[in-house]
């Protein structure tokens, strides 16, 4: 009787050592995702952006422009076919600018929108020359 006693209390006592175990794992774990997650926040977080102007918008449409036409590439992603009607359409977005601001730049922006217009419109027609053969 004295040894069944003893085999309950060691029972209890192992029990109560792996609740313990368990509870220890258990924080270790919480801790180890509360880490994870202030990485993933921090990761996640960008510097601030720019103040938007005017070079900003023609850049952001430029590139566009090429990343349709297929002169930009994402790394990671599969080549696609180019897009020339997406292309074409990026291209009047920025001639309505040019013809709606018209008078209305300085001359460093006048300039750069421009030569910018000329440049995208060039590598329109190379690559639609290109899809064609």
């Amino acid at each position: 009787m004295a040894e069944d006693k003893e085999q309950q209390e060691k029972k209890v006592i192992v029990d109560e050592d792996w609740k313990k175990e368990a509870q220890k794992e258990k924080e270790v774990l919480a801790a180890q995702e509360k880490d994870e997650k202030g990485q993933d926040q921090a990761e996640q977080q960008r510097a601030p952006l720019p103040r938007g102007n005017f070079a900003a918008l023609i850049s952001m449409l430029v590139t566009q422009t090429l990343f349709s036409l297929g002169a930009i590439k994402v790394e990671g992603q599969e080549d696609k076919e180019p897009d020339l009607e997406l292309a074409r359409y990026n291209i009047d977005m920025l001639q309505t600018i040019e013809e709606k601001t018209k008078g209305n730049l300085t001359a460093e922006e006048e300039t750069v929108l421009t030569n910018t217009l000329n440049e995208v419109r060039m590598a329109y027609v190379k690559m639609a020359e290109q899809k064609q053969t």
